[in-house]
């Protein structure tokens, strides 16, 4: 055996933020999406927003998979900083009202946009 240090095994972390405009739908289809990270293999869900992230993240829990609840980008962006190891892989989604794509921008060092910036 050699004395290189074994890779780290990658983990798949998503940031998901609550989808607008489902109406009476939106608790269960929220609930299924976070359900879904469990079937595609994803390893710790980041929940972005209110009642509908709870929900994710409940669907989230029902399906093995570790999750967590924050209010807003600023508090996703610094939990991922705290847990993000080499090789993980950071998705973000959401509606283009919750800005996830500033998530990615502060991980990436570039400039904090809005919508109409």
């Amino acid at each position: 055996m050699s004395d290189q240090q074994q890779p780290q095994p990658r983990r798949t972390i998503a940031v998901l933020g609550e989808m607008y405009e489902l109406g009476d739908q939106s608790a269960s289809a929220h609930f299924e999406v976070g359900a879904m990270a469990g079937e595609y293999g994803i390893d710790f869900v980041i929940a972005v927003g209110g009642e509908d992230a709870k929900q994710i993240a409940l669907g989230a829990a029902n399906a093995g998979v570790d999750a967590a609840i924050v209010a807003d980008n600023e508090t996703a962006t610094e939990l991922i900083k705290k847990i993000l190891q080499p090789g993980d892989v950071v998705l973000t989604k959401g509606s283009r009202g919750g800005m996830r794509w500033q998530i990615a921008q502060a991980l990436t060092g570039q400039e904090i946009t809005g919508i109409l910036h």
